[in-house]
């Protein structure tokens, strides 16, 4: 069984959100999983012991939160070469920042990420079955990159 990493950052609340759903189906694959605000975690060392993560914020303005920018790079001395990733998030207009969250992911830390690219779910259907199924859904996919 391996421990995944949830960590978020969120505005309304919405975000938090997905990242609750998000940690349903990680159990469902099968892991143990902790739920984070980004406030939380202060250095690299807090992001160790992890064997997969999940990092996610709205968008805001089309592009991430400064708290995001400022959490990825503290997570880039992490050292999270090969460990097993996905990125989330929500949004009302544009949804650009699941996206950057996953390409930093992959190319910078040269995370495993699913191939499903993020997953961004518009704030108004978060908590439908359909919202709560594609969150539960994702982690799922994320989750079964580790053998539980």
């Amino acid at each position: 069984m391996a421990k995944f990493l949830i960590a978020y950052t969120s505005r309304t609340g919405h975000t938090k959100k997905i990242a609750d759903y998000l940690a349903e189906g990680i159990r469902m694959s099968g892991h143990e999983v902790e739920v984070k605000n980004i406030s939380e975690l202060k250095d690299a060392a807090d992001l160790a012991g992890y064997q997969g993560y999940l990092f996610g914020c709205p968008t805001y303005h089309r592009d991430m939160t400064a708290s995001m920018k400022t959490f990825l790079f503290l997570a880039e001395q992490a050292d999270l070469a090969g460990k097993v990733g996905g990125a989330f998030g929500s949004y009302t207009h544009s949804g650009d920042a699941p996206g950057y969250i996953f390409d930093t992911m992959e190319n910078v830390f040269k995370m495993d990420m699913t191939d499903l690219g993020s997953l961004n779910v518009i704030e108004d259907t978060i908590d439908t079955p359909d919202g709560i199924k594609a969150a539960q859904d994702y982690a799922r996919a994320v989750g079964g990159k580790i053998a539980p």
